[in-house]
């Protein structure tokens, strides 16, 4: 069995200068031991999606680490992001776009609560530019998030300048692969979370097991400490017009939790992840909401019949969605959402500044 040295030995004191050194040239907490960091809690930014804040393990997408969303086309990707971009917003947080597909709708963000005006937005010509440039705003350490929407748009310079029908076998990979090696060591000293949306393709030939794979090599497999698995799984339905969908997000590699948690809620169209509703569920998950055949309650609070009424109910009375939200927090173990919290309390004062109003208006014209 190893003993322990003494603070006063030769190599304990060769290694003190050694540690005194690497900190003085490469600045202060380049090496530290593991008992003595100031703060082991990963830090993270909410996902705009409780119940996938949960699945996450750490109360959202880490900071200071790569985070790869995958699915199908039209499963709620680039909401997820933008979501991500709107919660870091409210924080304070200053974050950035790299379109790489070209199709990012202004409206729609502003519709989720992205602060269009301070979004950092670039739509670059090539593969190289746009990974050049999110490496140029990662560096800046200025970003919280910087958005890469797609890897299977990065084109590779090499490719567009080409004639069509040309064969660049693995020339993506390569890009991404040596973009990553760079990019790695500067997420993590700027604490800024990198996302990346990918798409899904079907490897050839596979006969047994899973034959999707995704675009850009396996080098964003192995960098993401997060890998989050977007799916649509069902419609929603209001009479015969479809106004949104269930989504299921699966995390199949989380470095920061245990994996494999799986996080379901409602996307709207025009509107985004449905906050309500994933209160309604986790409220009837924690039973701090209660569920009796098609009726919603909170206490003594009837929050209305159907879980669309009780949506509805829940948009109106923030500050009954805020106390829901408290009491999931609590139980889970989260840090209280003081943005959800300040909006619930800005909208009780001006419903009563409003009462007051109208009182007021009454008495002048009965007087």
């Amino acid at each position: 069995m190893k003993t322990k040295r003494s603070a006063d030995s030769g190599p304990a004191k060769a290694l003190e200068v050694t540690i005194a050194n690497l900190n003085k040239r490469y600045g202060e907490g380049v090496i530290m031991r593991l008992g003595e960091a100031t703060r082991l809690d990963v830090a993270s930014i909410p996902t705009g999606s409780l119940s996938l804040d949960l699945a996450l393990g750490v109360g959202g997408i880490p900071r200071g680490r790569i985070i790869e969303v995958y699915g199908p086309e039209s499963s709620g990707k680039t909401t997820l992001c933008l979501h991500a971009i709107a919660e870091s917003q409210r924080m304070g947080g200053v974050c950035g776009f790299v379109d790489v597909e070209h199709a990012l709708d202004s409206s729609y963000a502003r519709k989720i609560g992205v602060d269009v005006e301070d979004l950092y937005v670039s739509q670059p010509d090539t593969g190289e530019q746009a990974l050049e440039i999110a490496e140029a705003l990662v560096r800046s350490g200025a970003m919280d998030i910087v958005v890469v929407d797609s890897v299977a748009a990065l084109v590779p310079r090499a490719e567009i300048e080409g004639e069509m029908g040309d064969s660049h076998v693995g020339l993506q990979a390569r890009l991404m692969s040596q973009a990553l090696r760079k990019l790695v060591g500067a997420v993590k000293t700027t604490d800024t979370s990198m996302i990346f949306t990918n798409q899904l393709r079907q490897r050839i030939g596979i006969m047994f097991g899973n034959p999707e794979t995704t675009s850009g090599g396996m080098a964003l497999k192995f960098y993401a400490s997060v890998r989050l698995d977007v799916r649509r799984i069902q419609s929603i339905k209001q009479g015969s017009d479809v106004i949104g969908n269930r989504t299921r997000v699966t995390v199949r590699k989380n470095k920061v939790a245990a994996p494999f948690k799986v996080a379901e809620f409602d996307i709207m169209y025009n509107e985004g992840v449905s906050t309500q509703g994933d209160l309604l569920d986790l409220g009837v998950e924690f039973d701090i909401v209660e569920k009796r055949g098609a009726f919603y309650r909170f206490g003594d609070l009837r929050l209305g019949q159907g879980r669309e009424s009780a949506k509805a109910f829940l948009s109106d009375k923030t500050d009954v969605a805020a106390q829901i939200d408290s009491k999931i927090r609590k139980q889970a173990g989260l840090p209280i959402n003081l943005a959800l919290q300040e909006e619930a309390k800005d909208a009780a004062e001006q419903d009563s500044e409003a009462g007051s109003n109208s009182q007021e208006k009454l008495f002048a014209e009965a007087a």
